[in-house]
């Protein structure tokens, strides 16, 4: 497989790739071959610009010469290894004898080049990075989903409501959980099949996505049954508005005599609490309001009063 046949694969992901040196004609040279395989670049001539890119937007490799001023290579190398962990770092130098292929890649680095370098050892090494890169990520993203539904499964449900919640505090605005519950599923299950049953479940798992906001919004299949959505950046009404209109969708699939129950809940800071009492309390919040309407008729969205 080529570089581009690579790239073919994640059509909506474009690779951008830092080269730090402070040789301005390496720099020159290392442009013209990154430009050659056909990504964006951004230049450095350090690594304090390196950083200053860092923080610009997500970089999937660096290509760095370890003896610069200011901050060194092997200082980059570890800034990013603790800042930016998704970052790769590729290390060119022509300091051999000074730093070891071993030393490189203790401190982090997944490669090691030595000058001088030629256009195909540079992009053998690239394509080997990128390589591994999508590997590990389509692992990781296995790691995280639920494989009846596609949606995201339990374990990165808890990872993504500690970080919304935390950067909803910070930033000062409202966000919203929800949890959803199949009602009369087992018996629905008894009455037409497990498959039956399976296809209802992957009907709700396609149905949520289209009512939230793609990289904003988050769906998740938490249990048997039972789903939620992560919903920061929103208001009150917004979010019955979200839920009304899963439940309509749904309801006009006639899947027998299920329905949807819907519980909603904001999350709220309390000073003195520790951090993960309150995401607790915004769980138990929603999950009180879910079962409220469970208990009330089924079939039914309710709003916690508590937020």
């Amino acid at each position: 497989m080529t570089l581009l046949d690579l790239r073919e694969l994640r059509p909506e992901h474009k690779i951008r790739i830092i080269i730090v040196d402070d040789d301005p004609l390496v720099l020159d040279l290392l442009g013209i071959f990154i430009s050659s395989f056909g990504y964006e670049y951004a230049s450095a001539g350090d690594g304090l610009e390196a950083v200053e890119e860092l923080k610009k937007g997500p970089v999937d490799i660096i290509i760095t010469d370890l003896m610069m001023p200011n901050m060194d290579g092997m200082e980059l190398l570890k800034y990013t290894r603790t800042h930016y962990p998704d970052t790769d770092v590729l290390v060119v130098t022509g300091h051999a004898g000074t730093f070891t292929y071993m030393d490189v890649i203790r401190a982090g680095a997944i490669d090691f080049i030595t000058k001088p370098f030629n256009e195909d050892e540079l992009e053998a090494k690239l394509d080997r990075a990128l390589r591994e890169r999508k590997i590990f990520q389509e692992l990781e993203k296995l790691s995280l989903s639920d494989s009846l539904t596609g949606l995201y499964n339990r374990r990165q449900f808890d990872l993504k409501l500690d970080e919304e919640t935390h950067r909803a505090h910070r930033q000062g605005y409202d966000m919203f959980l929800s949890l959803l519950d199949v009602d009369n599923f087992k018996g629905y299950n008894d009455s037409f099949g497990h498959q039956a049953g399976d296809r209802l479940l992957q009907s709700v798992g396609e149905i949520m996505p289209q009512y939230i906001r793609k990289n904003v919004d988050w769906s998740f299949r938490i249990g048997g049954d039972e789903f939620a959505i992560i919903v920061p950046q929103t208001t009150t009404d917004q979010m019955v508005v979200v839920a009304e209109r899963i439940m309509e969708q749904y309801t006009k699939n006639d899947f027998a005599k299920t329905s949807l129950s819907i519980g909603i809940a904001r999350f709220l800071r309390r000073e003195g609490h520790p951090w993960e009492d309150d995401i607790v309390d915004l769980i138990e919040r929603t999950d009180k309001a879910l079962y409220e309407g469970k208990s009330s008729g089924r079939g039914k969205i309710i709003l916690s009063d508590e937020g």
